[in-house]
């Protein structure tokens, strides 16, 4: 039992970041809105376009956890925004209000002592939470960190002092 109450509260750390990688509100804190659908060099999306396959991708995830008959979105098309779809100041907040409503949901399985992380899932015999799960924090730590990236590439950092 200590050995499983560990493994989830590695797994939260995984997934909340802050540990080896940066949390999505550090992240997009103070992000100019003048900025949020613009492109960088070499870079075909936008910061919001980053920000939504983030959440989108999540949410994949997580339907495919709890949602037996759940089919997942065309890829890659239905991952990202389509090219040159833009954003409002409302769809901003509301792709990262998704995240978190995600992400929440995400954490009460990881919290929840009856939900087995190891078994396989019934509808995916070679999957399990626990991969799942992993696959999150691989995947939000990466692209949270393509964001930060983005950002100094961008100039979108409030300078400090």
């Amino acid at each position: 039992m200590e050995d499983d109450q560990m493994l989830r509260k590695e797994l939260l750390v995984l997934l909340r970041g802050g540990s080896a990688h940066m949390p999505l509100d550090e992240a997009v804190a103070d992000f100019p809105e003048d900025a949020m659908n613009s492109l960088a060099p070499h870079v075909e999306y936008s910061p919001w376009g980053l920000l939504e396959h983030i959440r989108r991708a999540q949410n994949d995830i997580l339907e495919y956890i709890r949602d037996p008959h759940y089919v997942s979105p065309e890829w890659p098309a239905d991952y990202w925004p389509a090219q040159g779809e833009q954003a409002t100041r409302a769809i901003w907040d509301a792709t990262i209000q998704g995240f978190h409503r995600d992400m929440a949901d995400l954490e009460a399985l990881v919290q929840d002592p009856r939900v087995s992380l190891t078994a396989p899932l019934p509808h995916a015999p070679d999957a399990t939470i626990f991969r799942e799960i992993l696959l999150v924090g691989d995947h939000n730590a990466y692209h949270i960190g393509e964001f930060a990236v983005l950002r100094q590439v961008m100039g979108t950092w409030r300078k400090k002092g």
